[in-house]
C-alpha cells in the first residue's frame, strides 16, 4: 500500500482549513485516511500569522516507513526542518536579462 502525506480540505467556501493526513494514495482527497498528523490554516490572523500544527514524531515515523509527501506538504515540512527544503525550480541564470548574461560569461 502506497501511503501519501497530503492535505485534506475542510471549511466553507473561500475559507479553507486543512488537515495534514497520512492516507492511502488510492483514497480520494477528502476521503478515508490512516492518521491525522497536523493542521494548516492558510488564512492569516489579524496579526498576519498562518497557523500550522504538526505532530513531528508521527511525521518522522511515516516518512521513515516510506510515505511520500505531496508537493505542498513537502514545502511545509521543508520550512519546519522535518525534510530538507525542496530544490528551487528556477535557476538564477534565467533571472538575469539575456543581454547581461553574455557579458558575465566572458
Amino acid at each position: 500500500m502506497v501511503v501519501r502525506l497530503r492535505l485534506q480540505r475542510f471549511g466553507r467556501k473561500h475559507s479553507p482549513f486543512y488537515r495534514m493526513v497520512a492516507a492511502d494514495a488510492r483514497a480520494p482527497r477528502d476521503g478515508k485516511f490512516l492518521e491525522i498528523v497536523g493542521t494548516y490554516n492558510p488564512i492569516a490572523t489579524s496579526a498576519g500569522i498562518k497557523e500550522i500544527r504538526l505532530k513531528t514524531d508521527r511525521l518522522r515515523y511515516w516518512i521513515s516507513v516510506g510515505a511520500q509527501p505531496s508537493d505542498r506538504v513537502a514545502w511545509i515540512l521543508g520550512k519546519f526542518g522535518i525534510l530538507p527544503p525542496p530544490p528551487q525550480r528556477f535557476s538564477l541564470q534565467t533571472m538575469i536579462p539575456k543581454k547581461d548574461r553574455k557579458k558575465e560569461e566572458k
